[in-house]
């Protein structure tokens, strides 16, 4: 049995060393020497085994793993600390920027003229017929363009400005502003034409508010803060829009009470969409044209509406953005009855 076991290579030295072993062997030496070899194939076993032992070593592993989800701990507690971080800023930005809306509003509004005010423009007094009704309305003129005189001192902060728009029982009460070169300009400025998240309500500009176009579409954003059109998509249900029917957009030409004709869900298609597209349309080019929208709009209002609009009626349009699709939009269209 001592033979045998003296024979037998051990496993952890390999044959390429044992041929070593044998090549540097003194050549006088006879070959079946098997002492010395097994001595010498022994010894090298004996070396690997410890160096083998050393890299193998279960504490070693341990200590190495222990690194490892140190390093691990540390990479995914920074990358939480960043996200809480980067969150909160955004949170404070987000809320901070609607509280800077709200405050500006406010300031607008006390720009507001009342009829007994004086102001530094020449006051011109003209009548405007409204349902078949003479009404006499007092303007001014500030860099040769006719301005309601309630609207003077807000016109004179930013000529970019058309008009206000209200809906009573809402947070909607805001100013509106168009710039003919730039149509999305306001689309995250404020008023004073600094960046805000919030943006300010505007107009196409292929509507025209002098002449006025058939329809006046108005963008303006759904913030989760209720700021903006946030409520308009309250119009999907029915009871919403028995309580909050009309809406007041008076602008720099003269005021406007509109009565809600249509509701609806819709989505911005591609350019070689053939279906309906509300917002292109502004002007009719014949009866059949403003008809076809009317119905449009309301056959795809989720209620009944009785009250409907006919040719030469003016409309105004709202949309925000809907998140029923990638390109969902909320719409609400109102027809002018004052």
């Amino acid at each position: 049995m001592e033979n045998e076991k003296n024979d037998s290579i051990p496993e952890i030295i390999s044959l390429e060393e044992v041929d070593e072993i044998l090549k540097n062997l003194d050549k006088d030496k006879k070959v079946d020497n098997k002492k010395e070899v097994n001595t010498e194939i022994n010894n090298i076993a004996d070396k690997n085994k410890k160096t083998d032992k050393s890299v193998t070593s279960p504490a070693s592993n341990k200590k190495k793993k222990k690194k490892l989800f140190k390093v691990l701990y540390y990479v995914a507690m920074f990358i939480l600390i960043g996200v809480f971080v980067g969150c909160s800023i955004y949170l404070i930005s987000y809320y901070w920027q609607a509280k800077k809306i709200d405050k500006q509003v406010d300031e607008l509004k006390d720009l507001f003229v009342e009829e007994n005010d004086d102001i530094d423009y020449e006051v011109v007094e003209e009548e405007i017929i409204v349902n078949d009704e003479v009404k006499k309305t007092e303007f001014v003129y500030i860099n040769g363009v006719k301005v309601q005189k309630k609207f003077a001192k807000i016109y004179e902060e930013n000529n970019d400005f058309v008009g206000w728009l209200k809906i009573d029982g809402t947070k909607i009460d805001y100013p509106v502003m168009q710039t003919l070169s730039d149509e999305e300009y306001y689309l995250h400025r404020d008023f004073d034409k600094k960046y805000n998240g919030n943006g300010t309500l505007f107009v196409d500009t292929d509507s025209d508010i002098g002449k006025p176009s058939d329809n006046i579409l108005i963008y303006g954003h759904n913030m989760n803060n209720g700021n903006m059109f946030h409520d308009i998509l309250n119009y999907e249900k029915q009871d919403y829009y028995s309580a909050h029917k009309y809406i007041e957009f008076d602008t720099i030409y003269g005021d406007g009470r509109y009565e809600v004709i249509a509701s609806f869900r819709e989505e911005i298609h591609d350019v070689d969409y053939d279906g309906f597209k509300y917002y292109n349309f502004f002007d009719a080019n014949a009866d059949y044209e403003f008809t076809n929208y009317v119905i449009e709009t309301q056959q795809r209002t989720p209620y009944t509406i009785m009250e409907s609009a006919s040719y030469g009626d003016k409309l105004i349009t709202l949309s925000t953005c809907a998140y029923h699709s990638k390109d969902g939009r909320y719409v609400v269209v109102a027809k002018k009855i004052e």
